[in-house]
């Protein structure tokens, strides 16, 4: 079947990509011999410390291999770390009753609001009719429009939905092919930004697992306002980079849109009058935006936030959405985050990320003094950690205890290296390593190479950017050692 012709997935739903059966197969198999070999090992460890290890090391194989779903294994392992009595319950469920995993559910009943009312939809074509019908014009409008969305709809999953909506009759109106330089470049760059977005905003679970990460091993509080801060101008520089190499890369067949202008119009007009439903999510959305950024004032949760936008959005006379709504959701995703905090607790509780800081992370700690070898050194080495860890919550889940560590034992603030290590986990090479790039690469409108060569260029470019903000702006905003 056409991708253009398949069912747009309800946005929090995640396009399954089967896993390879090869790899699968191994990885089901390591799942078990691994955290056997660990448990019973004559290592100098404590045997509390080693068998939280084992069942850690049967996790992490689970989600590298894709061995099973991974909220399964995240929950598999909270279940053993109890039954086998590693940790008391609490403890090994303890991430589920942290505001890191309900400011996700938060996220996710917010996108519900965005675009069920249709006011994420409208957004998009507004901009659109803004920027212009060139092909050019309606690239930039794509990627303002992905980053404009990040605010109202905190997932990019979902935003890549709603993205691949658009462009989709955007590219019917251009008569462009499915291998096109027009459709690739517009399905390519709009699915690699949502992933970038995410972590210059508190939005993805990717950064909301990080700053819980942060807050809670940290110490520190973690302010949704000084993080779009200390990622802003690197936000408006990725975006203009991201325009640049697309049109470089893939030079469009047809510059001009044939009725543009009518057809943007032409779907507003379909879309009729703003309704009162639309309005008022409009304004419930804007208010969680105004919360969010004023937190520095009432140090209110970010999750309280969401969360409690999303309730009241549910309620009877209210009713932006219905109650029905919260059947929609995907709720694994929450549950993956959760057993993510939970492995870190585990870890910290057994003395796990002692170990592990003295064994994995102790060759960093001479090299981080001046901080542009600082920011180079944590940026590459999360970058090779995410790349063997296919998922970046997994990856931000059980390292940011860890450099956490590292950072109270060095000396520096533990928000500056929370950040650069957190913004390195946006840089992908396969669709693999996020939810988001396989969304947007199930449409079929480009292939691994092109998610390859794009991400290495931006990759590059973001680091680039980072070293000059890490010491030349993060100062003047609070952010140093």
């Amino acid at each position: 079947m056409d991708a253009a012709a398949q069912p747009s997935p309800t946005p929090g739903e995640t396009l399954e990509q089967p896993a390879n059966p090869t790899i699968a197969a191994i990885g089901q198999f390591l799942c078990v011999a691994l955290p056997v070999i660990i448990w019973f090992a004559p290592l100098n460890l404590e045997p509390q410390t080693q068998h939280a290890f084992a069942i850690v090391a049967f996790m992490v194989v689970a989600w590298i291999t894709q061995a099973m779903d991974y909220a399964l294994a995240g929950f598999i392992g909270c279940f053993l770390f109890w039954a086998l009595g590693v940790v008391r319950f609490p403890v090994a469920f303890s991430g589920f009753a942290n505001d890191t995993s309900w400011f996700l559910f938060g996220a996710l009943l917010i996108g519900a609001i965005a675009t069920r009312s249709g006011v994420a939809r409208r957004l998009a074509y507004i901009v659109m009719l803004r920027v212009g019908i060139t092909y050019p014009r309606i690239l930039l409008g794509l990627i303002i429009t992905d980053f404009l969305l990040t605010f109202v709809v905190p997932s990019g999953i979902a935003r890549v939905v709603i993205m691949a909506a658009i462009a989709l009759g955007l590219i019917e109106a251009f008569g462009a092919a499915r291998g096109s330089n027009v459709a690739r470049g517009m399905f390519l760059i709009l699915t690699y930004t949502a992933n970038i977005f995410d972590k210059m905003i508190i939005a993805g679970a990717g950064s909301i697992t990080a700053r819980g990460g942060i807050e809670k091993y940290g110490g520190v509080e973690v302010l949704w306002s000084q993080w779009f801060l200390a990622f802003l101008p690197c936000s408006i520089l990725t975006l203009v980079a991201a325009w640049w190499f697309t049109l470089k890369l893939y030079p469009p067949e047809q510059v001009g849109l044939a009725g543009g202008y009518e057809f943007l119009r032409e779907e507003l007009r379909k879309m009729g009058p703003l309704a009162p439903r639309e309005r008022n999510a409009a304004l419930l959305i804007l208010a969680a935006i105004v919360l969010w950024l004023t937190d520095f004032i009432h140090h209110i949760s970010p999750a309280v936030i969401g969360i409690g936008v999303g309730l009241f959005a549910m309620l009877p006379r209210i009713e932006i959405i219905e109650p029905q709504e919260m059947r929609r959701l995907n709720y694994m995703p929450v549950f993956f985050v959760a057993a993510a905090v939970s492995m870190g607790t585990v870890m910290e509780a057994t003395k796990g990320i002692e170990v592990l800081t003295q064994h994995v992370l102790a060759w960093m700690q001479p090299l981080l003094g001046n901080i542009v070898v600082t920011t180079t050194v944590m940026y590459w080495t999360a970058f090779l950690y995410h790349f063997l860890l296919a998922s970046e919550i997994s990856m931000l889940g059980t390292s940011m205890p860890l450099v956490m560590d590292l950072a109270k034992t060095s000396g520096f603030n533990p928000l500056q290296l929370g950040l650069i290590w957190t913004f390195a986990a946006g840089g992908k090479l396969f669709a693999y390593q996020s939810g988001v790039l396989i969304v947007g690469y199930s449409y079929g409108y480009f292939d691994a190479r092109d998610l390859l060569r794009m991400g290495a260029l931006l990759t590059v470019i973001e680091f680039l950017i980072l070293v000059l903000l890490v010491p030349l702006w993060w100062p003047l905003i609070g952010i140093s050692s």
